[in-house]
């Protein structure tokens, strides 16, 4: 009887190579998973900047301040009044990350409704503190262009004795007639909408779910650079003490126990001074003491693994050593250092917010979660306003979990203990007979 031989199925799950299988284990963590569906909305969010945020200008500059305040799901009715200046127009991809629409327009909320009396609009502007607001009377045609400083109206009228048309100077285009009637229609269908402020106002009017919108942008700029600083920096001191040890070993490790020993905000302080407040500063402050924590992971890696076979078959082999540190030490670390960056992601975002809360972060007018809790954390008390302080606090612990549970799910996903219940090769699946 002659057997031939078949090919062996392969049904582990954990077959293949180190990545497959961590991403495999990580796709069944569902907490992990909800922690990377978080942060591929707050990416989203940070990339697409004031493209889809409610406010669109820079830094949420639009305010109303005579609807500060206003609990979350407020509707009124806007009017855009267009501001006496040729604003510089951006394009698409300036108005992403930091970038915002250029402001050219001051905003009015109506009270009730509005009325148009030939060439002029009459409205009630609301406000938080009176009930019965005065009526204003305004040129349509200011809320349309922007007048120049000498304009001068001039109304002109049909054979009935009724404001037919209306000359006006506007800048950079000079004197300008206009239909009434084409002017009530523009500003209806332009520049009159109803808007709602799904997480309330802020001081000064400002929209509250726009400007928590702006500071993710922020939270995950100051995670990305800091954990690039700290991820680059560490690996390489951490790299150099394992592998070398001796008395280069002992220089890294005593200057490691240095900045270790620095409080983080004498370190913020310093860099404040000669480098000046703002994001850039908190980045780099950041980044120069988390990177401590990365330097004595990798090293104490390195010490185990420069001690294995194929690390000293590479010696013999007469590779020098910075091959055998990129080459061969290096990729069987980086499991523990994807984990430490995570929670180092986590750690800076939470420090950025308390350093602007402390006012030595990121700086007004730039939104930051942060200043946002420092700024209205006497609101905590108030019944109607106490969502100013825990809408940023929430959305700080959001995040910093969102980081935790990825790290722990890649923390779990790399370690080789965790045992995966899966089918073995079935023996009958293994040679296939015959006659």
């Amino acid at each position: 009887m002659w057997f031939k031989r078949g090919k062996i199925r392969q049904t582990d799950p954990t077959s293949g190579s180190i990545g497959k299988t961590a991403w495999r284990r990580f796709k069944k963590d569902k907490m992990a998973m909800f922690g990377m569906i978080i942060l591929v909305i707050s990416i989203f969010v940070s990339i697409l900047g004031s493209l889809i945020r409610p406010d669109q200008t820079e830094d949420v500059a639009q305010q109303i301040p005579s609807i500060e305040f206003q609990s979350p799901g407020f509707k009124t009715t806007i009017l855009k009044e267009r501001l006496d200046h040729m604003p510089e127009y951006n394009t698409i991809f300036d108005r992403m990350f930091f970038g915002g629409k250029v402001k050219k327009y001051k905003n009015y909320a109506i009270y009730d409704d509005y009325e148009f009396d030939g060439p002029y609009i009459k409205f009630r502007e609301f406000h938080t503190r009176k009930t019965d607001p005065e009526t204003e009377i305004e040129d349509i045609a200011k809320f349309l262009y922007p007048l120049d400083y000498n304009n001068k109206y001039v109304y002109i009228k049909n054979d009935a004795g009724e404001v037919d048309s209306v000359s006006f100077i506007v800048i950079g285009e000079g004197e300008v007639v206009r239909s009434v009637k084409d002017m009530q229609n523009q500003l209806v269908e332009e520049n009159i909408f109803e808007r709602t402020y799904w997480l309330g106002t802020a001081k000064h009017g400002r929209d509250m779910l726009s400007l928590i919108m702006a500071s993710i942008i922020v939270s995950l700029t100051v995670g990305l650079i800091a954990v690039l600083i700290s991820v680059t920096v560490g690996i390489t001191l951490g790299a150099i003490a394992g592998y070398f040890r001796g008395w280069v070993d002992d220089v890294i490790m005593y200057f490691v126990n240095v900045i270790w020993s620095i409080p983080l905000l004498l370190i913020v302080i310093a860099l404040s001074v000669s480098m000046g407040r703002g994001l850039q500063t908190v980045c780099v402050s950041i980044g120069a003491v988390l990177w401590v924590e990365v330097a004595r992971i990798v090293r104490g890696q390195v010490l185990s693994v420069r001690e294995k076979e194929f690390v000293e078959a590479s010696r013999a082999l007469g590779y020098g050593s910075t091959r055998i540190i990129f080459k061969h030490v290096l990729p069987n670390v980086m499991g523990p250092v994807i984990v430490i960056a995570a929670a180092n992601f986590a750690s800076a975002i939470l420090i950025e917010s308390g350093l602007s809360f402390l006012g030595v972060g990121t700086q007004p007018p730039q939104p930051s979660l942060g200043a946002l809790v420092s700024e209205y954390r006497t609101y905590v008390t108030n019944d109607k306003q106490a969502y100013l302080a825990i809408l940023p606090s929430a959305m700080i612990v959001i995040l910093v979990l969102a980081f935790m549970l990825i790290g722990n799910g890649i923390r779990d996903a790399f370690d080789n203990r965790a045992v995966e219940s899966s089918p073995s090769v079935d023996p009958s699946d293994a040679y296939s007979g015959g006659s």
